[in-house]
């Protein structure tokens, strides 16, 4: 995934340096970045989280790098839960 490299170049980051905070070796990151491996939830959200982006943005889903607000998907999960 170009995006992932993208990402992690434009802060000047290694590829090591996000296989530390993801908890993982640098050879497995490595994977998700070339595509060769899918994207686990876990680590969709924390990279997310890390980048301050969505998830859709990382899966190519969408052009906007903002992550969606919070409220929004309150209102959202609560219309769609059993409650």
């Amino acid at each position: 995934m170009n995006r992932l490299k993208d990402l992690r170049e434009e802060k000047d980051l290694r590829q090591i340096d996000i296989s530390n905070y993801l908890g993982m070796s640098q050879r497995n990151y490595s994977y998700y970045e070339r595509g060769v491996a899918a994207l686990t939830e876990e680590v969709l959200n924390k990279l997310a989280d890390y980048y301050n982006t969505s998830i859709d943005y990382l899966l190519c889903r969408t052009d906007n790098r903002k992550p969606y607000k919070k409220s929004i998907l309150k209102e959202e999960t609560k219309e769609y839960s059993c409650n």
